[in-house]
């Protein structure tokens, strides 16, 4: 096992980007840098040894910063949407960025992913990134000190440990945005990866993206991934959501009890022979098929980013929870700590 730390590429303001690579014995890499805490690369083996990256994202900082699809990075204050931009706390309304559409806050505003974390290794197959978010800021209320903690095994997995704390009562949902695509992304499109969800239901949205409140069987649905299916097989089904949303960009409800350490998804290219396996302690997973990529984007090694190039699993409270008191809740206290886990396994 191994750590290194690089220069990366420097901001606009001439301040240094790191990317720390982690190495475990097996050849497996994972590559992070400091401008929003983003997993850069995540290398593994095909079938036949050879090693690929499956992360999708850009070469350089100016290939993030001019890019919206928040390849990789560390989501928070609030992972996915808020309605309006506003929620309650004790009774008091807060109104944060609404940075989507003029209407919605959609993932904290991009506060998390376009901060320059601090970052140290802390073992031969760990870096701990750390960031303070100022009260006050996109609108969330409290200071909140957040640590999120990449770790590679020597059984292919990335662990990503989240951490934060409040000195004032507020909501905290935070994700990484990785964009996976098994067979590398010179490979196209992921509508040929099968996908299996451990989710019997998922929260269906109005025209905005945000849940109507409603938790809806998948079964017999476009939705049902409980038994695995090909991404793209029931991905142009008449389907008002599907159509709406260009494909999927939903919230799963994770089967289980959220808090503890469980199975999310399965997926596997079958030409390359890559396997993904998730699994968190969190209640929902966003997925989203990259449906919004058009080609007007150059990915890393010049390849333009088009539909469908990439999925996420993005492990997460609800979408909105704040203002739906039936969902898993996602308010915490002065001093109280939010500690989450996700893996994926490669």
């Amino acid at each position: 096992m191994s750590v290194t730390k690089t220069l990366f590429d420097t901001m606009p303001d001439g301040a240094p980007v790191h990317l720390f690579t982690i190495e475990n014995d097996n050849g497996v890499t994972a590559g992070i840098i400091t401008r929003g805490a983003t997993l850069q690369s995540f290398c593994c083996p095909d079938k036949d040894g050879k090693n690929g990256d499956i992360i999708m994202g850009f070469d350089t900082v100016a290939g993030h910063m001019a890019s919206g699809t928040y390849t990789g990075n560390i989501i928070g204050q609030y992972a996915n949407r808020l309605c309006g931009g506003k929620f309650s706390v004790n009774g008091k309304e807060y109104q944060v960025t609404q940075n989507e559409k003029g209407k919605t806050c959609l993932h904290g505003g991009g506060e998390f992913n376009s901060a320059i974390w601090n970052a140290i290794i802390i073992d031969d197959d760990a870096v701990e990134f750390t960031y303070r978010s100022p009260d006050g800021k996109e609108g969330f209320p409290g200071n909140l000190d957040v640590t999120v903690t990449y770790v590679l095994t020597q059984r292919n997995e990335l662990e990503i440990h989240y951490k934060a704390v409040t000195d004032t009562d507020t909501v905290i949902n935070m994700t990484n945005h990785a964009y996976f695509n098994l067979g590398g992304a010179e490979n196209g499109n992921v509508l040929d990866t099968e996908l299996m969800l451990n989710c019997d239901y998922f929260t269906p949205t109005d025209a905005d993206s945000i849940p109507t409140g409603e938790l809806r069987s998948v079964k017999g649905t476009a939705f049902d991934f409980t038994e695995g299916k090909k991404i793209g097989r029931d991905i142009d089904a008449d389907d008002e959501q599907l159509i709406m949303c260009r494909g999927y960009d939903h919230n799963f409800c994770v089967n289980g009890e959220a808090g503890k350490l469980r199975l999310v998804a399965k997926a596997k290219d079958e030409k390359s022979g890559r396997k993904l396996e998730v699994m968190s302690d969190l209640p929902g997973v966003q997925l989203y098929t990259g449906n919004f990529l058009d080609g007007t984007e150059t990915g890393k090694g010049g390849v333009k980013l088009q539909q469908h190039y990439g999925f996420c699993l993005e492990t997460q409270y609800y979408p909105d929870t704040p203002n739906h008191p039936d969902f898993p809740q996602c308010t915490f206290k002065k001093g109280e700590k939010f500690e989450s886990l996700t893996i994926f396994k490669v």
